[in-house]
């Protein structure tokens, strides 16, 4: 009687007809040998940047990622805060030298993580705080003299002021790790350590229209990553209240110049195409040839239409008498 076996590519069962046969037919045999293939071709592929980085003497921002083993966004933040050198030979094109890569690594060695370190230190803090708890009790510290008792929050203060939910304040404290004291079965959390934490960096007294992110989305005509891109990008003030953000609805305004959608005087590059039958390229190089004046929101550009139709005006008479002179 014939064994079966599955093939190993279609995992169906066959009848063998030798005992060295893997595959049911032809083509799966056919398939796996080209899989075989592309697995090589992709591991090529894959070793090859790093293979290239190992002969170069000057690399740029991606391949030092490569040879660092992080993300290029990493690398142009070791840049830009003066601990990796780089030659800028262009707008566009920067190398570093693997010679400063090596000297970076050299100069900062591995350092010994100690497992019990962290118990430590929460053993210290929850000893400082007990002494502030028996501080706040009436109770005799056993700190010294001149530790004062520090001043707290109520957890109803801190959702209050703060507008954070219970939930969050309960893991932001244990998270940040901000010091706390209970009282008759109520927790109370150290009012500094609070106001640095839940604290906002600019004043919000003074702004009376908030937005949500779906609002802004709607309104601006933008996606909700880029609202919070933007918003990050132009400090924009924001707060946060139960979980959900809010931006100033002024500071949107004046920087997506929401009033030059509805004046007349501005019309976009899109409109110009469409009207004169032109491509966006052209209109580019018409705004360059003729210093049109224009304003940038976004990405799209506003120019002023008396200009852009005394252009086109003057582009339309050239053409014709370029027709009528060939005539």
């Amino acid at each position: 009687m014939k064994k079966t076996r599955k093939c190993q590519h279609c995992g169906r069962e066959f009848t063998m007809n030798s005992g060295l046969q893997r595959y049911c037919c032809e083509q799966c045999a056919e398939a796996a040998k080209r899989e075989r293939k592309k697995k090589v071709t992709d591991f090529m592929r894959a070793i090859e940047p790093v293979a290239e980085v190992g002969r170069q003497e000057y690399l740029t921002f991606a391949r030092a990622a490569v040879l660092m083993g992080c993300s290029r966004q990493y690398i142009y933040k070791l840049v830009a805060e003066r601990r990796l050198p780089a030659s800028r030979l262009s707008s566009r094109m920067s190398f570093v030298r693997r010679t400063d890569i090596e000297s970076l690594l050299a100069g900062n060695p591995y350092h010994r993580v100690v497992p019990c370190a962290r118990k430590k230190a929460a053993d210290a803090a929850k000893k400082k705080h007990s002494l502030i708890y028996k501080g706040v009790c009436g109770q005799p510290p056993t700190s010294p003299k001149d530790e004062l008792p520090m001043e707290y929050y109520s957890g109803d203060e801190v959702m209050q002021k703060f507008k954070v939910k219970q939930s969050w304040l309960y893991m932001c404290a244990k998270r940040a790790q901000i010091p706390v004291c209970k009282i008759a079965g109520r927790t109370y959390y150290e009012k500094c350590a609070i106001d640095e934490h839940f604290g906002v960096a600019v004043d919000v007294s003074n702004i009376d229209e908030w937005l949500t992110a779906n609002e802004a989305k709607d309104l601006y005509n933008m996606e909700l990553t880029a609202v919070r891109t933007y918003a990050h990008r132009h400090s924009i003030p924001t707060k946060r209240e139960y979980g959900v953000t809010y931006y100033s609805k002024r500071h949107f305004d004046e920087l997506r110049r929401t009033d030059l959608l509805s004046d007349e005087r501005y019309t976009t590059v899109e409109e110009v195409a469409e009207a004169y039958h032109v491509t966006k390229s052209n209109v580019c190089v018409i705004i360059k040839r003729h210093n049109v004046e224009k304003k940038k929101v976004g990405v799209k550009l506003f120019l002023l239409r008396d200009d852009i139709e005394r252009i086109m005006a003057e582009r339309e008479r050239r053409i014709q008498l370029q027709k009528a002179k060939s005539v």
